[in-house]
């Protein structure tokens, strides 16, 4: 192919009033209707921005790493395989599953697939009774009767995911809560708890809700975080809500079988009480992350591009929460601009670094291009199709932080053969969520990044790669895995 150089390079903006704190050294739910139709009008980007080419590596020492990062303790019978750097999540549904049927055998159905594509966890959808069928409306907590399958069945595939070597995550929906009964003002109010179970009740009454609900009637402390309008929002200030909670996971830890958790809609209470959820179940160093759907900046003509205010934001949530993860909203949104548009500008920040959370943090970013609500059958954001997500998992999937593949990406839109060929080249290279990064070039057409000095990723349309950065068979380079629009190179 032919070859040019990159005709000149940029001088790095300031990094502006971003606070970059010690532990984010760079080494290497969304129900919301208007949020989602504010999503849906901003998909087109008409940004004509100037070329970025830069050269970066940046590195961190050992010695930075914080206590929350260091390789996770054994967590029970399966965790114990796996480091919370290395670890590939699987989500185990999408937005449908509940109409399925049986969804959990289906699950453990595929068992021996997901083991060889090199999965490591498996985040499984919130598994208590709900007035939504997906489970996102949760009322009876310990009534595991869901559109998903029963308990006897949900705690067959934990015990059969876990003798797989697959660490299994809950979704955990504990920012509101659906009442069952109406109470004295005639509001939906009041909870039941009609299961017979160890540790506290969770009969709980107004007391329970958030006095500044605006339509629940709630007589709590005033909400911590966002307002959840469906349904009541729980008190977390409250050490009673807090404990029957703690008690609630505990029981879907020893008794189901769970060893990690997902937290939906992580931005409705306060992300100081993590460290509870967390660390009186299955421990800060287990692998639990949150869904904080942190609004990009958007402007007149798209996507802008700098998103320093966003991730800020999850930096933020993350340094409050104790060990937690947060899933990578910023790099979706950029990434799938970059590939929608061809323009792989964007895919570098000002300090030369990957422009989302894991930019900033990368052993705590958890990286995806689609899920149940931004993918699926729901489409409130989705990632660009016609094999363009096969150019997404190229990033991810050899790019630090900790990257999450989506069911029908896997299963049903025929994306398995890559993922998996794209899973064995990272675990072959012992690319994790710590890999070093030096992005050498990042233009409109032509990505090109070295990873732990292991892989080459060149992503983008453009062919002629500036003769200085192909990678060269007789230092022993090689091809690892092509695709749409990209190619990766790995170092014999």
């Amino acid at each position: 192919m032919g070859l040019t150089l990159c005709g000149r390079e940029s001088v790095p903006h300031k990094a502006g009033r971003i606070r970059q704190q010690p532990a984010v050294q760079w080494h290497p739910g969304c129900r919301n209707p208007v949020r989602a139709a504010q999503l849906r009008r901003k998909q087109t980007c008409n940004n004509q921005h100037g070329t970025v080419c830069m050269v970066a590596a940046i590195d961190a020492p050992e010695a930075q790493k914080e206590k929350h990062d260091q390789p996770q303790a054994d967590q029970g019978p399966s965790a114990k395989h796996v480091r919370r750097e290395e670890a590939i999540l699987f989500q185990g549904f999408g937005w449908d599953s509940c109409k399925v049927g049986d969804w959990w055998n289906v699950v453990k159905s595929k068992i021996q697939d997901m083991k060889d594509a090199g999965f490591t966890h498996i985040w499984l959808p919130p598994p208590s009774q709900s007035v939504a069928d997906q489970g996102y409306l949760p009322g009876q907590l310990y009534n595991l009767d869901s559109k998903y399958g029963n308990k006897e069945q949900l705690q067959e595939l934990c015990k059969e995911l876990k003798a797989a070597g697959i660490v299994p995550l809950a979704d955990i929906v504990i920012n509101h809560r659906c009442a069952d009964e109406k109470g004295e003002d005639g509001v939906y109010n009041t909870f039941r708890d009609d299961v017979t179970h160890k540790g506290e009740k969770v009969d709980w009454g107004k007391w329970a809700i958030t006095c500044d609900d605006p339509d629940f009637g709630g007589e709590g402390s005033p909400d911590t975080g966002d307002d959840y309008g469906p349904a009541p929002d729980l008190d977390h200030t409250n050490d009673t809500l807090r404990s029957s909670i703690v008690d609630w996971m505990k029981w879907l830890q020893h008794d189901i079988g769970f060893e990690g958790w997902r937290f939906d809609f992580v931005k409705g209470y306060g992300a100081e009480f993590m460290q509870q959820y967390c660390g009186e179940t299955v421990g800060n160093n287990a692998f639990n992350v949150g869904e904080y759907w942190a609004d990009l900046k958007w402007g007149d003509d798209g996507l802008e591009y700098d998103q320093n205010e966003p991730r800020q934001t999850l930096v933020d949530w993350l340094e409050k929460a104790g060990g937690c993860f947060l899933f990578d909203f910023p790099t979706k949104g950029i990434l799938a601009e970059a590939v929608r548009h061809s323009q792989y500008w964007r895919l570098i920040d000002h300090e030369g670094r990957m422009p989302g959370l894991a930019g900033y943090w990368p052993s705590r970013s958890v990286t995806f291009i689609d899920n149940h609500d931004t993918g699926s059958t729901q489409q409130h954001w989705p990632f660009p199709g016609h094999k363009a997500e096969e150019t997404g998992y190229a990033y991810i999937l050899t790019h630090p932080g900790m990257p999450c593949i989506m069911w029908e990406h896997y299963f049903d839109y025929g994306l398995g053969g890559c993922i998996k060929h794209l899973v064995e080249v990272r675990k072959r290279n012992g690319i994790d969520s710590r890999s070093s990064l030096a992005i050498k070039l990042a233009e409109a057409d032509i990505y090109v990044a070295h990873v732990s000095d292991k892989l080459v990723v060149k992503l983008g349309s453009r062919s002629d790669m500036p003769q200085e950065l192909v990678p060269q068979e007789n230092e022993g380079w090689k091809i690892a895995a092509t695709g749409k629009d990209f190619c990766v190179w790995e170092k014999q």
